[in-house]
Formats: structure tokens, sequence, C-alpha cells
């Protein structure tokens, strides 16, 4: 195999390990902040925001840094944002 291949093969690997490893903790963090909510209820009229939303954002924000990075990589390695795309 070439080195590119190993290193693409590294690379798809390295991804998907960080992705298994976000998803388990947001399913930690999902759990623990809908048992704090459950414990916390109060009767004033607070506003409250729903804990899909506080996942989402999270995860939303993370996988646009994996993005930033992954752009940062391609420059610093071809020289192109998006290799291969005039």
């Amino acid at each position: 195999m070439s080195p590119l291949a190993i290193f693409l093969i590294l690379v798809v690997s390295l991804t998907v390990l960080l992705v298994t490893l976000l998803t388990k903790q947001f399913q930690e963090e999902n759990l623990i902040y809908s048992i704090k909510n459950q414990m916390s209820e109060t009767k004033t009229k607070a506003k409250t925001i729903e804990k899909e939303k506080v996942v989402a954002e999270t995860l939303n924000g993370r996988f646009a840094m994996i993005g930033l990075i992954a752009a940062v990589g391609a420059y610093l390695t071809t020289g192109q944002i998006i290799p291969g795309f005039v």
C-alpha cells in the first residue's frame, strides 16, 4: 500500500473513534442533564432550555471545530482548502 492510503486509513479510523467517543460522552451528559432537571423542578416561571437543544448545540460546536481542524490540515498538506477542487 502507498503511504497516502495508509495515511487516509489512519485519518478515517481516528475520525470514527472520535465520533464514537463523543457520542458516548453526549449520551452520558444527556442522562446527567435530564436527572438534574428532574431533581430541580421548581414552581417558578423560569425559562428552561430543553436538553435536546443543549446537546445539539454542543455537538454542533464540536463538529464545527473538527471541520476547522480538517480544513487547516488540508491546507497545510496540499495548499488547497478542498484538495483537487480548483
